[in-house]
């Protein structure tokens, strides 16, 4: 076992405390080797930042995310989860994670969703410019045979609307079982984001954008319908 305070090259960026040094706490080795670690500000769990969003106090003092994670001053983390956000804005938890009185937004949920929204199919986009991806029935099929996205490499996240087939949907996925899938934006969304007509199935290859738009995609899942206060419309498998 390796305790939290012998990690020292772990403490955070950007003038953060090192919340990771709490007496009695440990992690197993194979844990540490998971990337930068945050402590939730809801639950108190330590856990790997990709499933974490993180907030800061404006100078105003009103909490705002920082999905880039560059915002100047204490990060607030919490995890990408809609019990999480529930709790934090139940107890008052930004506020005693700040030490300090700090505003919160009545529509920040709905403004964390819409950012996260923009981000993933901004990404989207980028990766069919890039070369990236691939949309169409079709296409998607030979990509997943052959297990080539074009020129750009393998295959790394496949991209369904969420009102597409459920038959051809079935077709598509049958052929990467293991593959993370999200399909948590309709027809109309996915082939605004690609500059196409019309677009039900996409691949995305690997690479530096399908896995930020896999942790984008993660994150809005977990937030996803936090608002209406119902299950969020579509999901992200297996990322």
């Amino acid at each position: 076992m390796v305790g939290l305070s012998d990690r020292n090259e772990q403490t955070p960026a950007d003038g953060e405390p090192d919340d990771l040094a709490v007496e009695g706490e440990a992690l197993l080795p194979a844990d540490l080797e998971k990337g930068p670690l945050r402590r939730c500000i809801a639950t108190g769990t330590v856990q790997p930042k990709d499933g974490m969003i993180r907030f800061v106090v404006s100078p105003d003092g009103e909490i705002v995310p920082d999905l880039e994670e560059r915002l100047p001053g204490r990060g607030l983390w919490l995890s990408g989860d809609k019990a999480a956000f529930t709790k934090a804005l139940a107890k008052n938890m930004f506020a005693k994670a700040a030490r300090r009185a700090v505003r919160v937004p009545p529509d920040l949920a709905e403004r964390l969703e819409k950012l996260l929204e923009r981000r993933c199919l901004d990404a989207f986009g980028l990766a069919r410019r890039a070369g990236q991806a691939l949309a169409g029935y079709e296409k998607v099929r030979e990509a997943l045979k052959t297990n080539q996205v074009g020129r750009a490499g393998p295959p790394y996240l496949l991209v369904e609307a969420s009102d597409g087939s459920p038959d051809q949907r079935g077709k598509i996925t049958a052929l990467a079982p293991d593959m993370p899938v999200v399909d948590l934006f309709d027809a109309a969304a996915m082939a605004a984001a690609l500059g196409r007509e019309n677009a039900v199935h996409a691949v995305v290859a690997r690479g530096k954008l399908a896995k930020g738009l896999a942790r984008d995609s993660a994150r809005l899942k977990g937030i996803k319908g936090f608002v209406a206060g119902s299950p969020p419309a579509g999901h992200v498998s297996n990322v």
